[in-house]
């Protein structure tokens, strides 16, 4: 997993992993999150994708968007 910049200083997310359909989220109290184009859809996974690598908008997204289209709770 690739660390999460956290530009803004208050984000939960720490680490991310993405696939060509899918981005892997990890929160800073060890939970986990796979979220694929089939359960969020492909134009918000790929929203996720540039905000992980952009570092800064990550966490709000997801409440605001996504919170519970994840298709697992990864380990």
């Amino acid at each position: 997993m690739e660390s999460y910049a956290n530009k803004g200083g208050t984000s939960a997310v720490v680490a991310y992993e993405t696939t060509d359909d899918s981005i892997t989220v990890r929160f800073r109290d060890g939970a986990g999150y796979v979220y694929t184009h089939a359960s969020a859809g492909r134009d918000s996974v790929e929203r996720m994708k540039e905000l992980a690598r952009d570092g800064q908008g990550l966490n709000t997204f997801i409440n605001r968007v996504v919170k519970h289209s994840y298709a697992r709770r990864a380990d």
